[in-house]
């Protein structure tokens, strides 16, 4: 399976590119999944469709379609914490940590663990069912704390696992000069495998792991959309810096929007951008009538380096 990420800023075309790409994919006969993670969804407004956070097929094609709503999976990923944490420590349900968790959603970050957690999941759940993933991304900052949130959650919690180990080296260590505990008392555990905790955290370990070796492997491809000014430009610079900076694959650029009022700038665009990149592909893309219905079907060829 590959997958695709359609990056830039607000408004320069993602979503219209993302539907371009995975409708040129699906008539070339593979199987694709197009994801709006973009809290402002346009995808089924340019499929006409009423989309949920469930995959949906489009007319008899190979083409599925789903907008992920984050709200729903930030609600989903306190959800679980909290059910972890009343696992692990039954005993915080005195102090009512209920109340606590209910505005954890206000919290910074949920946000970006909702849309990683709901990233994982796909990429995990549909790996077998489709040749392409197609990601219509949100704007430029959120997604970035979106790409570098597996590789930062990965240290994270190694850190946190090597404080469990010498958590768990310790209560070996005690248990061992006091004697064993008495029936009644509490039986704690002194292995990695019998730690709770300690299972939790390696299986969030992998799991993370896995939505990183996606982002940096082969099958990956991350592309950003600009168009022929200079606002643009600018903010597509600082994304493809950071995308450069994560270490994450980008061969493609998409310049959307052109058109013969624009062909002076756009050159001045593109000169800036290869000067500072001069190993990515640009493909011009031609503005086109976001009036019709089917927008998303466009004469040129834009699938070709995915291919």
């Amino acid at each position: 399976m590959k997958t695709i990420f359609m990056t830039g800023k607000g408004g320069v075309g993602k979503s219209t590119l993302s539907s371009a790409v995975a409708w040129q994919l699906a008539e070339s006969g593979k199987r694709v999944l197009a994801v709006s993670f973009d809290p402002a969804h346009n995808l089924g407004d340019i499929f006409h469709e009423e989309l949920s956070h469930k995959k949906k097929r489009f007319k008899k094609t190979n083409l599925y379609l789903q907008e992920t709503n984050l709200e729903k999976s930030a609600e989903e990923y306190i959800e679980a914490n909290m059910s972890i944490l009343n696992e692990v420590y039954n005993y915080l349900s005195v102090f009512n940590m209920d109340d606590y968790f209910n505005i954890l959603k206000y919290s910074p970050g949920v946000e970006e663990y909702a849309a990683l957690t709901a990233l994982q999941r796909i990429l995990t759940e549909e790996e077998k069912n489709f040749d392409y993933i197609i990601f219509d991304t949100p704007p430029t900052g959120l997604t970035l704390r979106i790409l570098a949130l597996p590789r930062i959650t990965v240290a994270w919690i190694e850190r946190l696992i090597k404080i469990r180990q010498q958590i768990l080296e310790k209560r070996y260590t005690i248990h061992k000069i006091t004697g064993k505990y008495s029936e009644k008392g509490t039986k704690l555990a002194y292995t990695e495998d019998e730690d709770r905790v300690m299972v939790k955290l390696w299986e969030m370990r992998r799991r993370y792991q896995s939505v990183q070796d996606a982002l940096e492997g082969e099958h990956n491809r991350i592309c950003v959309v600009f168009n022929p000014d200079y606002l643009s430009l600018k903010e597509s610079e600082r994304l493809l810096q950071g995308i450069h900076e994560l270490k994450l694959p980008i061969e493609t650029v998409f310049h959307n929007k052109l058109n013969e009022t624009r062909s002076q700038v756009a050159s001045g665009v593109e000169r800036e951008i290869l000067s500072r990149y001069p190993n990515l592909k640009i493909e011009r893309v031609p503005e086109i009538d976001h009036t019709e219905p089917t927008c998303y079907v466009m004469d040129k060829n834009i699938i070709a380096s995915f291919l």
